[in-house]
């Protein structure tokens, strides 16, 4: 799924109207919430089929378009099954119980309720709201895909304005040259990231630069008079100072992961478990800033698209283990240097975790690929009939299969 952005050119009567759409998909939402709260054996199909009684009973929602109440009905059943595979799976902590909106910020139609002008720069909405027709203002060309590939079209509200993205059903694929260059990385907080090359990648850290900026604006929001105009538009600033921060964040995540994507075969990460890291209070909000889950996820994202392999390593003692030998070295936090006893092999910490990773993933391959030509020898005598695989023989086969 391909998703496609564009800013909206509103007048104020179409921004009340979309605030009402995002006002009512909030309601609908709610409601389904409670109806499975209150009813034992809730499932989708009747969150679907309260849909059309609360557009019976309220006009307002009546006004929003079908498949939009039915989106919002949808919202509510992720929330519900995610809750649901949390406790099947025995996740532990907190299962997510779904809980009510009350700060929704976006609206969702499928595939009616607006319609595409053929210019690919105005899009009309057609339901009961009065949205009325809106300029698109991008550069991505929309207008190129056929309308019935776009699957869904979704409202949002930011801080600096309104914003439509289109969810289009399409691939890309990207043809990737091949360097001849297999490498590690491993992230921290001095360096954002080292590679096994020793190359390091300097933090931004764009939350620590903007933070007196973010903080003079914080006391201007609290000394106005709470429920004042004055106080909407100092948090509305303030709102407009996080999104430029996290908007720095996502360019510096997309930018490093093409890069270094675009420049390499193999990329091994460590598999890092953020959400626990970052529970250690005197680093979290570092560990935050460096947006590490960011730049993992584009980093998978542009794997995929080049067709490279993108492997996860254990974190485990890949810091303490040494690279030249496999010495295990015991390390502080405050130890910026690997200094091996066995073999003397000094490095930077994060230089010989980063060659600990691509070795870790490098092994993986070899024996996933060994793996394979063991069960291709062993499933010759698995094929049906037809010549087909069996499933179990595709079982295995996907098991060992390399991320990416």
């Amino acid at each position: 799924m391909l998703i496609l952005e564009y800013k909206l050119r509103a007048n104020k009567s179409q921004q009340t109207a979309i605030d009402e759409a995002i006002r009512t998909t909030q309601f609908v939402r709610n409601k389904a919430l409670r109806l499975w709260m209150d009813t034992r054996g809730t499932g989708p199909y009747q969150l679907q089929a309260l849909c059309s009684q609360l557009a019976k009973e309220f006009p307002f929602a009546a006004r929003l378009n079908a498949m939009a109440r039915q989106a919002a009905a949808d919202r509510a059943w992720f929330a519900i099954s995610r809750f649901y595979d949390n406790c099947k799976s025995g996740k532990p902590g907190k299962k997510g119980y779904p809980r009510f909106q009350k700060d929704n910020r976006s609206v969702e139609y499928k595939t009616s309720g607006w319609k595409l002008e053929a210019d690919g720069k105005q899009l009309t909405f057609t339901d009961g709201l009065g949205m009325g027709t809106v300029r698109l203002i991008g550069t991505r060309s929309i207008e190129t895909f056929p309308i019935a590939q776009i699957k869904r079209v979704r409202l949002l509200r930011r801080a600096d304005g309104y914003y439509v993205q289109f969810a289009v059903q399409a691939d890309r694929q990207i043809t990737h040259e091949p360097t001849g260059k297999q490498i590690g990385i491993d992230v921290g907080l001095k360096a954002f990231y080292t590679d096994s090359d020793g190359q390091q990648v300097d933090n931004p850290r764009y939350l620590c630069k903007a933070e007196t900026k973010l903080k003079r604006l914080h006391r201007r929001v609290s000394r106005k008079v709470k429920r004042s105009k004055n106080r909407k538009k100092a948090i509305k600033r303030l709102a407009k100072g996080y999104l430029r921060v996290s908007r720095q964040r996502k360019d510096f995540a997309v930018k490093a992961a093409r890069a270094l994507i675009q420049s390499s075969d193999l990329v091994a990460y460590e598999d890092l478990k953020i959400a626990s890291l970052v529970k250690n209070h005197h680093l979290a909000k570092r560990i935050s800033d460096a947006s590490w889950g960011l730049f993992l996820g584009w980093l998978r994202y542009y794997g995929q698209m080049h067709g490279i392999s993108v492997i996860a390593v254990s974190p485990r003692y890949t810091t303490q283990d040494c690279s030249g030998c496999g010495e295990r070295v015991k390390k502080t936090l405050s130890m910026r240097t690997h200094i091996c006893p066995a073999c003397g092999l000094v490095l930077d910490r994060d230089y010989n975790a980063a060659l600990n990773i691509l070795f870790a993933a490098l092994e993986y391959l070899a024996a996933y690929r060994t793996a394979g030509q063991a069960e291709t020898g062993r499933s010759q005598e698995r094929q049906n009939a037809s010549g087909q695989w069996t499933s179990s023989a595709l079982k295995r086969l996907r098991v060992v299969k390399p991320a990416g």
